[in-house]
């Protein structure tokens, strides 16, 4: 059955040292309560792929706070500072992937495809140590697909079968992770009975999702608020 009462069930297997994809950009499509479970269950040494890490006091920030993210790949250090001084004091360690190339590589994962050239970063400290070939006389770089142990994903609606479908723009990077993920577990807002979805607006198929938890109280923060 995939829809879970508790969150902690859906989390239950999740042990040290294991690799999750989690979905949002900036503050947007974070599956929040997922994280605060996550650090309420306290595993340690995790490796961490998501475009971002939160800010200081919010989803994935909070696991940098309790020092149980090992090493993070992501394409964005953003508005965190307490990701870029443990970065630089060498206490965590980074990966840093172009946004394009790092949409591109779990959904290289999530298709079954290993490897893939691109353009993006030759000649840069970013592919160092990478193979780079010629195509019609431009140089690419080759960048393997990324997959996790587990991806975490929010939707906006989903039903009990496991079809979601995401809100404007918190589609962006869960989708891809929701297929590139051995288990993933989807939090969503509201929980529909099968057939209750219209098929032609699904986002993401239930084939991709192995877990369902309903969550609520959300509240929607704004990551730098600009005034005039």
């Amino acid at each position: 059955m995939k829809v879970l009462t508790s969150i902690e069930d859906a989390i239950n297997d999740i042990q040290d040292n294991a690799t999750i994809m989690v979905g949002g950009f900036g503050l947007v499509g974070t599956p929040e309560k997922l994280i605060d479970a996550l650090r309420e269950k306290g595993v340690k040494g995790l490796t961490i792929i998501s475009n971002n890490c939160g800010i200081d006091d919010y989803g994935l920030g909070t696991l940098l706070t309790t020092r149980q993210i090992k090493k993070m790949v992501a394409s964005y250090v953003g508005e965190n500072r307490e990701f870029e001084r443990q970065f630089l004091d060498g206490e965590l360690e980074l990966e840093l992937v172009p946004q394009g190339t790092l949409a591109e590589r779990i959904r290289a994962g999530g298709a079954g495809i290993p490897a893939f050239y691109t353009p993006t970063g030759v000649g840069t400290q970013l592919a160092e140590g990478k193979e780079v070939r010629t195509f019609n006389g431009r140089k690419y770089v080759l960048e393997t697909a990324l997959k996790a142990d587990f991806s975490f994903v929010k939707a906006w609606k989903g039903d009990r079968s496991g079809n979601l479908i995401y809100y404007k723009t918190a589609r962006n990077f869960n989708p891809m992770m929701a297929a590139a993920g051995t288990v993933t577990i989807a939090e969503v807002e509201e929980l529909l009975e099968i057939g209750d979805l219209d098929p032609n607006f699904i986002h993401t198929p239930s084939i991709f999702v192995q877990r369902v938890i309903l969550c609520s109280n959300y509240v929607k923060l704004i990551e730098r608020r600009t005034t005039r």
